[in-house]
């Protein structure tokens, strides 16, 4: 009932997920009210419907392919996203990739649940310290049972939200909810990239967990079927929900998502607004579950890089239950524009993964073509070393790229940025240029000094599976 596994290998006989599941999966994973914000940001800028939608939609598909390609790796190593991160930044160099996956999990439960908890204060009169506190245990209990238990819950939401977003949204097609704050809106580039790096950003962040849940799939899995599930999955949540915020922002005047499904839910039916958003709510909290259950690999690949402790029960508790208490004291201290300034953090967490997913990609697919040696990335002495250069080195100089053309709303604005009006690129720079460094310092890569241990660790590989 509780999974034992946390940074182990997963042996093809322990592997039991279906690839049809992914879709499901990662289509709730952006199927609620925070998502709905998302659409917000370009009329907040006086960007038309039309537009915002059209800047959301290419903004998602295009940080959706990244996603995508990362969760084919899972099936084929059958080890988290972070493990396999050895091989481009060394044994204890990933430590470096960690941290930003660390602080942006913490930092997505700690905004996930200020923004519940006032939300279902406003609304219901709940108690916010109660939805923090139940909100915490809920997400921390499904991390501790684990992976088969979050596809399982996932599932179920998937199944009761999509006919309810489903009615809502024929309801807004169809007129029956009043418009009553219309707003044309203004095309303007500066405003419609910013919505297109929003949106782009926003599906990003997933790529350091996406392959935690791919991992049980069975290794002869299609890799072409798990990319298209991811994508399609990831994507079109993303894409519905975006645009429906754009016209609750231009239609409806609304600036809060959970506020917005209530008021729109009510305004269709007495009572729905309710339902709406306590369904939402929920689909939300088994989003915190999956970001609880990935901190915790990230906690466990860091103890091991850093300490050698070996991976067990005892510590997939301890460390869920530890990341539980810090996202919950971190909520509790949030205040007025303490929201903000976690946003800003989770942008430059946003800076700090970008370099990560482009070398990843790059060695993993033009580099080193998935051929690894699996158990080698289990062991400090193994054979990609315990600080690679080359990955380390790609990494700070695309992180060092993004400066100049980063922007954090209120504290900094790049010089770069100055100059494209205060659009937020930064992220795309240190994407190309990272991936670009690595790709010309692998050229000097020798692979075949890796093969022998390729071949080596195929050959354990395959005496545990039979």
């Amino acid at each position: 009932m509780i999974e034992r596994k946390s940074i182990d290998y997963i042996a093809e006989h322990e592997r039991h997920g279906r690839v049809i599941d992914q879709g499901p999966f990662w289509f709730l994973g952006n199927f609620h009210f925070f998502t709905i914000a998302i659409g917000f940001i370009g009329p907040s800028m006086g960007l038309g419907f039309g537009a915002t939608a059209l800047g959301g939609a290419l903004g998602i598909l295009f940080g959706t392919v990244f996603v995508a390609f990362h969760a084919s790796q899972g099936a084929e190593l059958g080890l988290p996203q972070m493990i396999q991160s050895r091989a481009q930044f060394g044994f204890r160099g990933v430590v470096i990739a960690l941290v930003g996956a660390l602080f942006t999990f913490i930092g997505f439960n700690v905004a996930d649940t200020v923004l519940a908890a006032q939300g279902l204060t406003g609304i219901l009169g709940w108690n916010g310290a109660a939805v923090t506190i139940g909100a915490g245990l809920i997400a921390a209990a499904l991390a501790i049972y684990g992976h088969d238990w979050l596809h399982r819950i996932f599932r179920w939401c998937f199944f009761v939200c999509l006919p309810l977003y489903s009615w809502l949204t024929l309801a807004i097609m169809f007129g029956k909810i009043p418009v009553h704050h219309a707003v044309a809106g203004a095309f303007s580039w500066t405003a419609f990239v910013a919505q297109f790096a929003a949106s782009a950003s926003y599906n990003i962040t997933y790529a350091p967990s996406v392959s935690d849940y791919s991992r049980y799939l069975p290794r002869k899995t299609s890799p072409r079927a798990i990319i298209a599930s991811v994508f399609v999955g990831a994507s079109s949540s993303a894409i519905w929900l975006i645009a429906l915020g754009a016209w609750l922002a231009t239609r409806l005047g609304e600036s809060d998502g959970l506020v917005a499904l209530h008021d729109a839910g009510n305004a269709l039916q007495g009572g729905f607004g309710v339902i709406m958003a306590l369904a939402s709510v929920t689909a939300l909290v088994a989003t915190m579950g999956l970001n609880a259950y990935s901190g915790m690999l990230t906690v466990v690949t860091a103890l091991n890089s850093v300490f050698g402790i070996q991976p067990g029960p005892r510590l997939r508790f301890a460390s869920i239950a530890g990341l539980a208490v810090i996202w919950i004291a971190l909520t509790f201290a949030a205040r007025g524009d303490a929201i903000a300034l976690l946003f800003d953090v989770l942008t430059i967490m946003l800076y700090l993964l970008v370099p990560w997913t482009a070398v990843n990609l790059v060695d993993y697919f033009f580099v080193r073509r998935g051929r690894y040696a699996i158990t080698d990335l289990l062991v400090a002495d193994g054979i990609y070393g315990n600080w690679a250069a080359r990955g380390l080195g790609a990494y700070l100089i695309g992180f060092t790229a993004t400066v100049p053309f980063g922007v954090l709303p209120g504290l900094y604005v790049g010089p770069a940025a100055r100059a494209l009006g205060g659009v937020d690129v930064g992220w795309l720079v240190g994407l190309i240029v990272s991936g670009a460094v690595y790709l010309m310092f692998c050229r000097s890569l020798d692979r075949s000094r890796e093969e022998s241990a390729i071949r080596a660790s195929d050959a354990i590989l395959k005496r545990i599976a039979n």
